[in-house]
C-alpha cells in the first residue's frame, strides 16, 4: 500500500481527473486534451508557484501522509486502584484537583501553568496578523509564546546601521503585545535563524528589549530547508534582497523584472539560508548569548536523521541549555514546500522513541539532560497525555503550533461577526463576548473593566487550552496520577506489536504479566 497522495491535494488546489495510480498519483489514463488539473498539469502554467500549498502566506498546513505508526497506535492505562500525587481517597482524588503545572529552564525557574506553549509565530503574513491573539492568549493562560524567525528582517519598517538592526517597530509590537498581559507564568521566546544572527538581532531583543529566553534554530519538522514568504511587490523584493535574503527569481535582473511587469510572474520567493551546525560553534554562541544577558537559551530542531538528533541532545547537554524542542515530521507550518512536507523527515512517534533511548545513555552517564519538548501534527489532549508519557522523565511540554492558531483565529473570527452584529444592534460588544465564549464570565471575573480590552483571538485560545485543561486532568485521574511529574511509560499501552518494537511499551496482550501471576497465583 502507498502512504503517500501525490499529484493531489486540497493543500494545493489540485485533483486527478479519474482514479490515480497509487505510487505516481497520476490519472491511470492520462488523456491528451486534459486541462490539467493534477500537480503536474498545474506546475506546467504556474511552475514553482505549485510548490507550496495554496491561498500562500493565508494559511496554515500540515502533512496529509499516512504514517505506519503514530499516537493512536497507544492507549492510555486507566486503573481502579489508589492515587499517585494525593491521598487515596475519593473526596480528595477527584480529577479537578489534578496539578497540570510544569517548570522548564535548568533551574526549573520558568513556570508555567499548563504544559503547552505555542509554535513559532514568525515572519509569515498569517502569523504577524495574528500575534497579538495570540500572543495574548499565551500570556494570560500562562503559556510561552515563541516569536519566530526573520521578524526584524521582514519588517519593512525596519532601521539599520553597518548592516545590523537597530530599531524594528514590529518586533516592539510583538514584544509589548506579550507584556501588557503577562501575569508571571510562561515567557516569550524570540528565535533566530542565520539571516537574523547576521542582522545582529540578539543583540537587539535581549539589550534593548530585555528579552529574557532567546532560542536557536536549527530547523523544523516541516521542512529541511530555511523558511520562505511571499513578496508581491517588485519593492519589496528588492528589498529584501538587499538586507541578504535570498530573493527568487532575483529582482536585480532585467528578464525577473520584465516577467513580473508582463505578469508572468506574480511574486518573488524570500528564501533564507541552511544553518551550517558545529560543537564548538553552538557552544560558543549560547555563551554568547548569555554574556549578551539572556537569562535562558534553547534550542528547536528538526525531524532531521538520528545522528543530528544525538547531536541536538548531546550538544544541549553540554551547554545545559534550558529547554530542547524536538520537532518531528508529520505536523505543520506557516509555509513549506507541500511535498516536502509530506516525504522528509522522522515521524514525530519514531522521533520522540529515539529521543528517550538517546537521554537513557546520557542520563547512565550521570549527564544533565534539558527539559525536553515535543511537536509534530499534535493537538489535542490524549496527544499531550501520549506525548508526555512516551518521553518521561524527560518531556516536560508540548508545542501545539497549528492547533493553537486555529484556535486563536476562530476566536477572532467569531468575535469580528460578534462585534459587527453587536454594532448593528447598539449593543455591547463586551457582553456579546461574554454570550460568545464559554469562558467570558470566568475572564471578565478575573479582569474586571479590562475584559473589554482582551482581543476575540486570545479569549479563542484561552478557551482552547481550558479545554486541554480538563481534558488531560480527566486522563490524568483515570490512570490514578495526580501531578505532570509521575506520569511515566508505564501508563501507555501498545495496540500493536509493531509499536511495541519501535517503542519499548509492552503490547496490550503481554502487559501486567507479572502482576497478573502474582493475583492468579
Amino acid at each position: 500500500m502507498s502512504f503517500s497522495k501525490p499529484n493531489r491535494s486540497s493543500a494545493t488546489k489540485t485533483k486527478t481527473r479519474i482514479e490515480p495510480a497509487p505510487i505516481s498519483g497520476m490519472c491511470v489514463t492520462c488523456l491528451d486534451g486534459c486541462p490539467g488539473p493534477c500537480e503536474i498539469g498545474r506546475s506546467a502554467i504556474n511552475g514553482r508557484q505549485t510548490i507550496y500549498p495554496q491561498p500562500y502566506g493565508k494559511i496554515t498546513a500540515g502533512a496529509d501522509k499516512d504514517y505506519p505508526l503514530d499516537y493512536s497506535h497507544f492507549n492510555i492505562q486507566g486503573t481502579c486502584v489508589g492515587a499517585v500525587g494525593v491521598a487515596a481517597d475519593s473526596d480528595v482524588a477527584t480529577f479537578p484537583s489534578v496539578d497540570c503545572n510544569t517548570s522548564l529552564g535548568a533551574d526549573g525557574s520558568i513556570k508555567m501553568d499548563f504544559p503547552v506553549f505555542t509554535g513559532a509565530v514568525g515572519s509569515t503574513y498569517i502569523a504577524r496578523v495574528n500575534w497579538e491573539d495570540i500572543a495574548v492568549g499565551a500570556a494570560i493562560s500562562g503559556v510561552i509564546v515563541v516569536a519566530g524567525e526573520n521578524i526584524c528582517g521582514m519588517d519593512k519598517d525596519a532601521e539599520f546601521k553597518n548592516g545590523k538592526i537597530v530599531k524594528s517597530p514590529e518586533m516592539e509590537r510583538r514584544v509589548s503585545a506579550y507584556r501588557r498581559w503577562d501575569e508571571g507564568k510562561g515567557g516569550i521566546i524570540v528565535q533566530a535563524n542565520v539571516e537574523d544572527t547576521k542582522l545582529g538581532v540578539p543583540e537587539y531583543v535581549i539589550e534593548k528589549l530585555g528579552v529574557e529566553i532567546f532560542e536557536l534554530k536549527w530547523g523544523q519538522g516541516a521542512k529541511d530547508i530555511g523558511g520562505e514568504v511571499q513578496l508581491n511587490t517588485m519593492e519589496r523584493a528588492l528589498q529584501l534582497n538587499d538586507r541578504g535574503y535570498i530573493v527568487l527569481p532575483n529582482p536585480t535582473t532585467p528578464s525577473a523584472k520584465k516577467a513580473f511587469e508582463s505578469g508572468g510572474i506574480k511574486e518573488f520567493e524570500r528564501h533564507s539560508r541552511l544553518g551550517m551546525v558545529e560543537e564548538e560553534g553552538f557552544y560558543n554562541e549560547v555563551a554568547r548569548l548569555r554574556k549578551l544577558g539572556a537569562k535562558y537559551v534553547t534550542l528547536k530542531t528538526g525531524a532531521y536523521r538520528p545522528v543530528d538528533l544525538a547531536r541536538a541532545i548531546k550538544f544541549a547537554s553540554n551547554a545545559k541549555i534550558d529547554l530542547l524542542t524536538i520537532d518531528g515530521a508529520g505536523g505543520g507550518t506557516g509555509m513549506s514546500p507541500w511535498r516536502m512536507m509530506n516525504e522528509w523527515g522522522i515521524p514525530t512517534v519514531y522521533l520522540e522513541c529515539l529521543m528517550y533511548q538517546m537521554c537513557q545513555r546520557l542520563e547512565a552517564q550521570g549527564a544533565y539532560i534539558p527539559p525536553i519538548a515535543i511537536a509534530g501534527g499534535l493537538t489535542l489532549e490524549d496527544h499531550i497525555f501520549k506525548a508526555l508519557a512516551l518521553g518521561a522523565p524527560y518531556v516536560k511540554a508540548i508545542c501545539l503550533g497549528r492547533a493553537i492558531m486555529a484556535a486563536a483565529m476562530v476566536g477572532k473570527t467569531n468575535g469580528k461577526l460578534t462585534a459587527d452584529k453587536m454594532e448593528v444592534e447598539g449593543k455591547s460588544v463586551e457582553d456579546g463576548f461574554m454570550s460568545l465564549f464559554a469562558v467570558g464570565a470566568q475572564l471578565k471575573e478575573r479582569f474586571g473593566n479590562e475584559f473589554g480590552n482582551l482581543p476575540a483571538g486570545a479569549i479563542g485560545m484561552y478557551s482552547y487550552i481550558e479545554r486541554l485543561r480538563q481534558g488531560l486532568q480527566q486522563l490524568m485521574a483515570g490512570a490514578r496520577k495526580f501531578r505532570l511529574e509521575y506520569i511515566d511509560r508505564n501508563d501507555l499501552v501498545s495496540l500493536t506489536r509493531e509499536a511495541s518494537d519501535v517503542s519499548g511499551i509492552p503490547y496490550v496482550m503481554d502487559c501486567d504479566k507479572t502482576e497478573i501471576d502474582r493475583i492468579l497465583g
